[in-house]
């Protein structure tokens, strides 16, 4: 009995050290890179960082997250780019601690990230919000990090009507979206989703689906301060230091950015084109999906 414990017990020992050694010679799947990236003490950023070569960093819009930029990392990954998309603090799967939210924050943020991951040279794209977020960016920090901007169906150079500027959102307007931010958050949501298209069109039913559900991870405290905070921002002076190649993605349909913020931003900054949507609501990207990948391709490669 004693020696058949003996050879049980040495062979399981030689199968363990097998296991080992095999495990040892394992050649590692990953490409090394994290999943999250902590941008000051106990607050770190979810990022798909994915593929090779020139970099493409995208921000995502509100409520949004970097998970709406599937169908762009899926394409241009595959077209010989690395493709980095970013959600900001409070949305997606990003920390959200209690805290300022306000675009310096924001591109305070974004800078940590490229400057932990060293990319250099990148083209900085932000749709919606985080076009205004982008933009706040290149201005803040010159730059850095970034050759290139895009702008898609960006809330800029000001979201909100002023005094000498009659264009985008009413101050009653922003006043009582802000209320449902805070009182009828989910219905603000699906009212959303239902002026994403094109007037006159709807998304179909499962594209909806998707983009509500990532709407409804953010913080309902971050949701309400990010649009507070993007009402107060006004970024018109600040364009003509924007010397970088800027590309303005615009859909012509568009119900939630009219298509005068485009033409504001491409008067205001120096070395700017438009490409319109002519067929795209505010879901430019999913709406002709075609088109806002390739233009992004030829923009980047230029």
């Amino acid at each position: 009995m004693k020696n058949l414990i003996l050879t049980a017990s040495l062979i399981m020992t030689l199968l363990t050290s097998q296991f080992a050694f095999s495990q040892s010679k394992r050649i590692p799947a990953s490409a090394g890179r994290t999943e999250y990236i902590e941008v000051e003490p106990g607050v770190k950023l979810h990022v798909t960082d994915l593929g090779e070569g020139q970099p493409i960093v995208l921000i995502h819009g509100w409520p949004l997250s970097d998970e709406m930029y599937q169908y762009q990392y899926q394409y241009l990954v595959r077209k010989g780019f690395r493709v980095i998309g970013i959600s900001l603090r409070g949305f997606g799967k990003s920390d959200k601690p209690y805290g300022k939210y306000n675009f310096d924050v924001f591109s305070d943020d974004i800078y940590a990230v490229l400057h932990t991951l060293k990319i250099e040279k990148a083209v900085l794209g932000g749709f919606s919000m985080g076009g205004a977020v982008t933009i706040h960016y290149v201005n803040k920090y010159k730059s850095a990090h970034v050759s290139k901007l895009a702008l898609f169906a960006a809330a800029a150079p000001s979201w909100k009507q002023r005094a000498d500027y009659n264009y985008g959102i009413s101050e009653e307007g922003a006043a009582g979206l802000i209320k449902q931010t805070m009182t009828s958050r989910e219905d603000l949501i699906a009212g959303l989703g239902a002026a994403f298209a094109a007037k006159g069109t709807t998304l179909p039913k499962n594209v909806d689906k998707w983009l509500e559900n990532i709407n409804l991870s953010a913080s309902p405290y971050v949701v309400t301060e990010s649009i507070s905070a993007l009402g107060d921002l006004d970024l018109r002076p600040v364009l003509k230091n924007i010397t970088i190649p800027v590309a303005i993605f615009q859909g012509t349909k568009d119900q939630l950015i009219d298509f005068t913020l485009a033409e504001q931003l491409n008067k205001g900054l120096k070395n700017s084109y438009i490409v319109k949507f002519e067929n795209s609501g505010h879901a430019l990207f999913v709406e002709e999906m075609d088109k806002f990948n390739s233009e992004l391709e030829q923009f980047a490669k230029k």
